[in-house]
């Protein structure tokens, strides 16, 4: 069986280059294709020789012109509407790892979703999305015990959006659940007693901190915390690439790293 052939789009970024390497060290993917917006400065370069590893005879170029079973993306919210309707125009099978996304750019997902298979998920992580799903469990086996929810994450100083996506992603998951309709980001003054109909956010953001967030159920008395730490980004390729292989022959939908991890 021949390798699944990736295109990587983003690939001269910090997650690009360890796509590129990662996938240029698994048998069963080859890269043939790297893409950065157009003006990068690493145009024409090899994305293995950018990503610390050989060459892999794969120039960074500024659109998707080469034969792909699938592409990832881990750009940005500006890069990701050409590579979907790129992937659209050729019926690609698209893993969007891009977070930060505005409510526009997600109804293209969802619609492009209808015509592709498309899997969407705001973190890669296997770990991640399994606390995902052990936070609707114990939201679920909370729901009636008067349990407060709070949520907090760490990442790296250089992260543009607050809170991450992973974090409201969860607690959407809660909220769906245990019917919060508020959300409260950080707390400063005298704005008297939390209410249950909130979740709280806190958003930390120091050093080269890849990725950390924790759960809170509160209840008076104890409390009960979910908390899943990155030690390196490469989860989050490794996550990516596994979503890659899966997406390959699949019908045209909207897919999670939940239908990956078989949740």
């Amino acid at each position: 069986m021949r390798p699944v052939r990736i295109a990587i789009n983003g690939a001269a970024g910090r997650m690009g280059q360890r796509l590129v390497a990662l996938a240029a060290d698994d048998d069963q993917l080859e890269v043939v294709a790297a893409v950065e917006s157009p003006g990068h400065w690493r145009l024409g370069e090899d994305a293995g020789q950018i990503a610390g590893v050989a060459a892999l005879g794969v120039p960074v170029a500024d659109a998707l012109s080469v034969p792909a079973d699938v592409v990832i993306d881990f750009s940005s919210p500006e890069g990701t509407e050409a590579i979907v309707a790129v992937c659209r125009q050729h019926n690609l099978p698209l893993v969007m790892a891009t977070t930060g996304l505005e409510p526009a750019q997600v109804v293209g997902l969802q619609t492009a979703a209808t015509e592709i298979p498309l899997l969407w998920a705001p973190n890669m992580s296997l770990a991640v999305n399994l606390v995902m799903k052990l936070s609707a469990v114990a939201a679920a086996a909370l729901r009636e015990q008067d349990a407060d929810v709070e949520i907090l994450e760490r990442h790296h100083r250089f992260k543009a959006d607050s809170p991450s996506g992973t974090a409201l992603a969860i607690g959407q998951i809660i909220a769906d659940v245990m019917g919060q309709t508020g959300a409260r980001h950080g707390r400063e003054g005298r704005i008297g007693a939390r209410p249950h109909s909130e979740i709280g956010y806190h958003a930390i953001r120091v050093g080269d901190n890849p990725g950390e967030h924790t759960i809170v159920f509160a209840m008076l008395g104890e409390m009960v915390e979910l908390t899943v730490r990155a030690t390196n980004r490469d989860c989050y390729a490794k996550g990516a690439l596994a979503a890659a292989k899966f997406l390959v022959g699949k019908p045209a939908g909207l897919y999670s790293m939940g239908d990956v991890l078989g949740l």
